[in-house]
């Protein structure tokens, strides 16, 4: 067939299926997959963390009001860094 299109190694669109259960945002360098519509609150408690002790940076900047950890949404491809106080003589 002279009209007919070239074979593509490309998937179509429509064969995508998307998980809209998690996000995988990357925490210290590494992915973590977590569930959709987590806020930064919500993954600094599965981490076990308490957000007195912590320093956050989320996509390069960093969070100085903690109280609005609950309120900031994550997304796949965020990168957040947290760093811990370290306490000694």
């Amino acid at each position: 067939m002279p009209n007919a299109l070239p074979p593509t190694i490309f998937p179509a669109m429509s064969d995508i299926t998307v998980d809209s259960t998690t996000i995988t945002p990357v925490v210290n360098g590494e992915a973590r997959s977590i569930r959709a519509g987590s806020t930064m609150g919500d993954l600094l408690r599965t981490l076990a963390l308490d957000p007195q002790l912590v320093v956050v940076e989320h996509n390069r900047t960093i969070l100085r009001d903690r109280a609005q950890y609950d309120a900031l949404r994550l997304a796949t491809g965020d990168t957040i860094e947290i760093v811990h106080f370290v306490g000694g003589g």
